[in-house]
């Protein structure tokens, strides 16, 4: 793994699947999220938060180390910040879409500049969650919680 990037597993994970966004997750594995953010210490409390909450967390702090973990690692939902060093979150998250189709709803853009005429006319085009700077760590457990739900009812299961 790169520098900046990190993958925190729990400690009852079981084996995982390469395949990038795959629905199928070994019995009793935990989900994964991956933290795309270059501010480690915002990164930190993230994982910390969402190890809490029972998932494995993977993070990176680049556009670069995003597309490889996505490339090698199932992932479930990815939080994306918008500034990153060499490649707006704005353009990676078009580019996680289109190269993974299936991760259309499930990245929530992080930003505290949301009031931005161009991070606002961007989001209006692009309908994907919104995580305003600073959160409430409660509202990324609420979407993800919410995530769940709406991948259980369109396939019949968890």
């Amino acid at each position: 793994m790169n520098h900046g990037e990190r993958s925190i597993p729990p400690q009852d994970l079981g084996p995982e699947s390469s395949a990038a966004g795959s629905t199928s997750r070994p019995a009793g594995a935990a989900r994964t999220i991956l933290i795309i953010d270059d501010e480690a210490s915002l990164r930190r409390v993230l994982e910390r938060a969402l190890l809490r909450d029972g998932y494995r967390v993977l993070s990176t702090g680049s556009a670069e180390g995003a597309c490889s973990l996505l490339q090698s690692e199932m992932i479930d939902a990815v939080l994306l910040d918008i500034q990153l060093p060499t490649m707006s979150g704005l353009a990676l998250y078009l580019t996680i879409v289109h190269q993974w189709p299936m991760f259309a709803g499930r990245v929530a853009i992080m930003t505290g500049d949301a009031d931005a005429e161009e991070v606002r006319a961007w989001l209006e085009q692009h309908h994907c969650m919104l995580l305003q700077k600073p959160f409430d760590l409660r509202e990324i457990s609420r979407w993800l919680f919410d995530l769940w739900q709406i991948r259980e009812r369109e396939t019949g299961n968890a």
